[in-house]
């Protein structure tokens, strides 16, 4: 199927034709060009946030930790909602 889409002269695009190997072997990479350095930086990835928060490793008992798995999706923030308010107080 692939291969009949690929031959098919509808297929066929003239202002982009397929590339040759004596094409791959001329083409140089995007970071050889000044100009594109800023498109080519912009916009990677998640945006940065002030107060990014920490991986770190904790051991939970099989109860607590199947207490909160039990309540869905979000539990891990939910502990730390948790463990944030007890700080505030304490």
């Amino acid at each position: 199927m692939i291969n009949t889409l690929i031959t098919s002269p509808e297929m066929v695009d003239d202002e982009n034709p397929e590339w040759t190997d004596k094409m791959f072997a001329q083409a140089k990479p995007a970071s050889k060009f000044p100009e594109l350095q800023d498109l080519l930086k912009a916009n990677r990835g998640r945006p940065k946030i002030d107060n990014p928060k920490k991986t770190i490793s904790i051991r939970l008992s099989n109860e607590t930790l199947a207490y909160f798995k039990s309540t869905g999706k979000g539990w891990q923030t939910r502990i730390d909602e948790i463990l944030t308010k007890y700080a505030a107080s304490h």
